[in-house]
């Protein structure tokens, strides 16, 4: 069974930070992309970025100088940096598990992961 629990959200005023985490207590973490999309108040989804195996990113061209995407084998967990945050970041950030081919694709289209992943619950984040 694959549990993805994210963490870090908040409220933050427009330029700041937030770092938020995903750990995954499913199996195979070290052979899974792992990655971030955020649904918005629309019920829209904006790929936001992964990673995969080897720590290769991809980013959404709204995020890319601001946010950052990092992960711990060891830990099972992911990590999203987000510096210089804007009103229009606001949403709730979702973690991501797909396959390995999917990765890229998950940032491109997000609804990819309901096709071929799993998806943690989300946490809010809301920039003022």
């Amino acid at each position: 069974q694959v549990q993805l629990e994210e963490s870090g959200g908040g409220s933050v005023q427009a330029g700041g930070s937030l770092r938020l985490s995903c750990t995954d207590s499913g199996s195979g973490f070290e052979h899974y992309c792992m990655g971030w999309f955020r649904r918005t108040p629309e019920n829209e989804r904006a790929g936001v970025a992964s990673i995969d195996l080897d720590g290769a990113t991809t980013y959404g061209d709204s995020v890319k100088g601001r946010f950052t995407i990092s992960r711990d084998n060891a830990g099972d967990t992911i990590y999203l940096q987000m510096t210089n945050l804007k009103p229009n970041d606001t949403g709730v950030y979702v973690c991501a598990k797909v396959p390995l081919p999917y990765c890229a694709a998950l940032v491109v289209n997000p609804w990819v992961v309901a096709e071929v992943g799993n998806r943690g619950q989300g946490t809010q984040v809301t920039v003022s």
